[in-house]
Order: C-alpha cells, then sequence, then structure tokens
C-alpha cells in the first residue's frame, strides 16, 4: 500500500512539473482549454494541464517584413518595380491568434496590396519626391486594416524603386537640361553684374579729373612687365587738344 501511494504521489509530481509552461517577459501565451480561448498567460510559470489545457506562445516584439519587388504602374502610366520594409507589433496576442490564421503572412500580403494602389495613385515624380509621405499614407492604411487582427503598423519604408532604363535616361537628359539652364541664367546674371560695375567704374572716372590717366598708366605697367607684349599707346584726347592749341598758336 505504501509503494502504491509512493508511485501516485510521484507520478502526480511527474503531472505537475510537466504542466508548468514558461513564458518569457517577450511573450505572452494563449491558453486553451477544451479547445476554447481560456485567456492571455503572462510571463513566467504557468499552469498548462496536460490533455485538458493546450497554449501558443506568441512574440510581441516588433518585427520586420521584408515586401517582396513587385511591378506597379504609376498614375502616368510608368511600370516601375518597389519594394519595401514593414515594422510591426502585436498589442493583443488573442486577436493575432484566433482572428487571423497567420498573422505574418496576412501582413505581409496586405502590405504588398496597399504598396501596389497607393503607387497607382501618384505619379512618377510625386514617388520619387515624396517617399516620405508615401509612406506614411501606406503605414496608416496598412495599420487601420490590422487593429482587427491586434497587430499595430509602427513604420513602413520604401527601399528601392527601379525604374525602366528608357525611362532613366529620360530622366538623365532632363537633369541635364536643367543644368544647363541653370548655367545660361547664372551666366548672364554674372553678365549684368559685370556691365553695372563697368558703368560705374566709367562713371568714376570720367567724374575724377585725372583719373583716366592714371588708369591708363596703371594699365601700361602691367602689360610692360611681359616683353613679349607689343603696347600700343593711345594718347588722350585731352593731350591731343592741347598739342593742337600749340601748334596753331
Amino acid at each position: 500500500m505504501v509503494a502504491f501511494l509512493i508511485i501516485v504521489l510521484v507520478l502526480v509530481l511527474i503531472l505537475l512539473l510537466s504542466s508548468i509552461k514558461q513564458i518569457n517577459e517577450y511573450e505572452r501565451g494563449i491558453k486553451f482549454r477544451f479547445g476554447k480561448y481560456s485567456k492571455i498567460m503572462n510571463p513566467g510559470w504557468n499552469l498548462v494541464l496536460p490533455i485538458i489545457d493546450s497554449y501558443r506562445k506568441v512574440d510581441i516584439r516588433t518585427k520586420a517584413v521584408d515586401v517582396p519587388e513587385q511591378e506597379a504602374i504609376t498614375r502616368d502610366n510608368v511600370s516601375i518595380r518597389i519594394n519595401a520594409v514593414l515594422y510591426y507589433k502585436i498589442f493583443d496576442a488573442s486577436k493575432a491568434v484566433l482572428a487571423v490564421e497567420n498573422f505574418n503572412y496576412a501582413v505581409s500580403q496586405l502590405a504588398q496590396t496597399t504598396m501596389r494602389n497607393t503607387v497607382g495613385s501618384v505619379s512618377l515624380d510625386e514617388l520619387l519626391s515624396e517617399r516620405d509621405k508615401i509612406s506614411s499614407e501606406i503605414c496608416k492604411v496598412v495599420d487601420e486594416a490590422t487593429d482587427p487582427w491586434g497587430i499595430k503598423v509602427e513604420n513602413v519604408e520604401l527601399k528601392d524603386i527601379s525604374l525602366p532604363e528608357e525611362m532613366k535616361r529620360v530622366i538623365a537628359r532632363v537633369a541635364e537640361a536643367e543644368r544647363e539652364k541653370q548655367a545660361v541664367i547664372t551666366k548672364a546674371h554674372g553678365e549684368v553684374e559685370a556691365s553695372e560695375n563697368l558703368v560705374k567704374a566709367a562713371s568714376n572716372l570720367c567724374s575724377s579729373p585725372g583719373a583716366l590717366h592714371l588708369r591708363t598708366l596703371e594699365t601700361l605697367n602691367d602689360m610692360s612687365s611681359d616683353q613679349s607684349n607689343t603696347v600700343v599707346f593711345a594718347l588722350p584726347i585731352e593731350v591731343l587738344k592741347a598739342i593742337e592749341g600749340f601748334i596753331k598758336k
């Protein structure tokens, strides 16, 4: 009889030890009793009775989902290939298990569809220049759709946007034309400023007696530093008039 009791106690002890399940801090457990949802198991040791109970662990840490590259057509009928990465976390583990079969796969598929639809509603210029805005729109749509699954979408980042080779050449030509346009505008502004400075210099030389002569002498001095230069000296008109008056006398 004593031996029988010992055997029973050992079996009960083994049963209890095998019923203890550990849930880590970054996890939540979904407990089922007789196949029906019972409760959420928090971090620590939890009792799960064999045969009667079952459970499933759910990781509640932020997850990154790589949205595969896919082809999409923009509003202005340009075919592109685009991919993205989506970050989400589970805020209600019971919904993530009960409301959807495979929440990771479901989020990925939803992100692909949403990204394709969003790209189709914008032009290529908007897609290239407003990537952050478009990413936010995709994030908002996917987040609203995944709320019933107990999932919070934290961020969506568009990674690569691949254009057809012909479109790349067109964009390169447009960029080159824009650079040439800016160069012409800059040169024109420089010529305007130079002409204005020349007008000011001429006005100052004319208004100051002897300034023109000093400028002429300075120019001749600069030119004489190189012996290979041939200098043709032009006498100021004032000097010629003075010589003409002297001859008439």
